[in-house]
């Protein structure tokens, strides 16, 4: 079964990782105005005084246009290069698709397995090196690209995953299969997790933030020949404040709070119209119940409101809004003018979205960032680092690859 996912990107890196990196640190921290702040914190244009014939020209985008730029991010930078340094981001975010291998697995491997997040398994597994090294899968779920590189390369294959149930799962499809895999209940926090890693190549695919970062460092520490990674949720974090892995990042211009990390997660090119729809009543609901809550309190400020079940949108923006005063303890008037709200809250979201453009077109360059720090991490600990995309981004956003070697 080919896996080889995706298309050739052209050009090389620029320089060696800690060139690279100081590049990127610099155009981030000297573009920090248009992306560093919270687009929907603020009533009117962030930049209406400093950059007014930008907020011109975005007030005139209409819906279908600032539609079309929000899911095509390289013809938003071209639009906004007038502004933006697009040229020199897009050059510094280039990355290759990274060579892969021919796999044959059995037929029916993906049992169970949405076609989508099949196609991010193999596309994975064909970057990942070979070798006679047993292997550990980190924060395994039901141990499906395990399952993959167990029956295509022969390896004895260690899921470690904390979910008794997922644990279970795994276990009766590698039966099913007949696939040498040992499944592991273990919390990946725990003491007991870092002895699994000793003596194993580990590969994690899409481990969330402190979840990967304590693989990086028990890999280390303690690790086998190899090491492939992709990262995710880079906000999860087991502290409050956010710290840069490496000494090159912890040196660099770029300094991140947690809610920065938050962005480059700000894409869903997998969503379809419903999720998008649902989206866009959110926004404009929460932005309602926000000029609602300013003028009930008297203070002209953000109030963060919890996220929600989606079900509750179809319940009326009424009840939306006394559903978000009773969790901020507010107490809304007895009778609510929603159409006067809901007027408010589309001028906000007008605004909103066509702010979060702005911010966006650095999606990539932050998480390049973010990468750039883990992978120089890695570098800084004496191994050999390459990182590059494993599959298109239509298939998924999350598609950088650190492969790390000693």
């Amino acid at each position: 079964m080919a896996a080889d996912i995706g298309r050739e990107i052209p050009g090389a890196k620029p320089g060696s990782l800690r060139q690279w990196f100081a590049g990127l640190d610099r155009l981030l921290a000297e573009s920090a105005r248009w992306w560093q702040f919270r687009p929907f914190h603020h009533r009117q244009w962030y930049w209406r005084d400093s950059q007014p014939e930008l907020c011109r020209a975005l007030d005139a985008l209409t819906d279908e246009e600032l539609a079309s730029l929000e899911t095509d991010m390289e013809a938003a930078g071209e639009w906004l290069s007038p502004w933006l340094p697009a040229r020199q981001l897009s050059e510094l975010t280039r990355l290759p698709l990274l060579e892969s291998r021919e796999l044959h697995s059995p037929p029916r491997l993906d049992h169970g397995v949405p076609g989508r997040k099949w196609q991010q398994i193999l596309a994975f597994a064909a970057r990942v090196p070979t070798s006679d090294a047993p292997l550990l899968e980190w924060c395994a779920g039901k141990g499906h690209l395990g399952r993959v590189l167990a029956a295509c390369d022969g390896r004895n294959v260690t899921s470690l995953e904390w979910q008794e149930r997922l644990c279970a799962e795994g276990a009766r499809l590698a039966r099913r299969s007949g696939m040498p895999m040992e499944f592991v209940h273990c919390d990946a926090f725990a003491p007991e997790a870092a002895a699994r890693v000793s003596g194993h190549d580990a590969v994690a695919l899409h481990a969330c933030g402190d979840l990967h970062t304590t693989l990086m460092r028990h890999w280390s520490t303690d690790g086998g020949h190899s090491l492939s990674l992709s990262p995710c949720c880079y906000h999860l974090l087991r502290g409050d404040e956010f710290a840069p892995l490496s000494e090159t990042a912890r040196n660099g211009q770029v300094k991140l709070s947690r809610d920065d990390l938050h962005l480059p997660l700000q894409e869903t090119v997998t969503a379809g119209a419903g999720v998008r729809r649902l989206r866009h009543c959110e926004l404009h609901w929460r932005m309602a119940f926000d000029e609602l809550q300013r003028e009930v309190r008297g203070v002209d400020e953000y109030l963060p409101v919890p996220n929600i079940r989606k079900s509750l949108l179809n319940a009326g923006f009424e009840t939306f809004a006394r559903w978000a005063a009773e969790r901020k303890q507010l107490a809304l008037p007895g009778k609510i003018d929603e159409a006067a709200w809901l007027e408010r809250g589309a001028q906000r979201r007008h605004r909103v979205r066509r702010m979060e453009l702005v911010a966006h077109v650095f999606r990539r360059p932050l998480e390049l960032w973010l990468v750039l720090d883990r992978a120089l991490y890695l570098e800084e600990q004496g191994a050999r680092v390459e990182i590059g995309e494993f599959c298109t981004r239509e298939i998924t956003p999350r598609n950088i690859l650190i492969r790390a070697t000693r």
